[in-house]
């Protein structure tokens, strides 16, 4: 059983017990989190396709954690300019759980 859900304004493929890293949430850490915007469901028999979302159906998940990603350098250089801009950059993720699909 799997689902696609719109989460933060990305897209998705969860099931069930599996963890994830998503764009930064609002929440505490061990709170439950309900996502309603579903935009595929299959159980292995059957798959429903929303137009645009499936209205009934909700992903649960657990925040297990806050964190930040690795660095991603940005280094910008003109030759014989003198020119050099060195910046880092970390994104913001939250760590889920998905407990229950349906």
């Amino acid at each position: 059983m799997f689902a696609v859900v719109n989460i933060a304004g990305e897209q998705f493929k969860v099931s069930e017990n599996t963890k994830y890293y998503v764009p930064r949430l609002e929440g505490e850490v061990d709170s439950e989190i309900t996502f309603d915007q579903i935009i595929l469901f299959s159980d292995g028999k059957k798959t429903e396709i929303g137009t645009p979302t499936i209205s009934g159906k909700a992903v649960q998940a657990k925040i297990l954690e806050h964190l930040k990603d690795e660095k991603v350098i940005v280094f910008k250089k003109k030759r014989r300019k003198s020119y050099r801009r060195f910046k880092g950059h970390k994104q913001q993720l939250t760590r889920i759980e998905v407990t229950k699909i349906g």
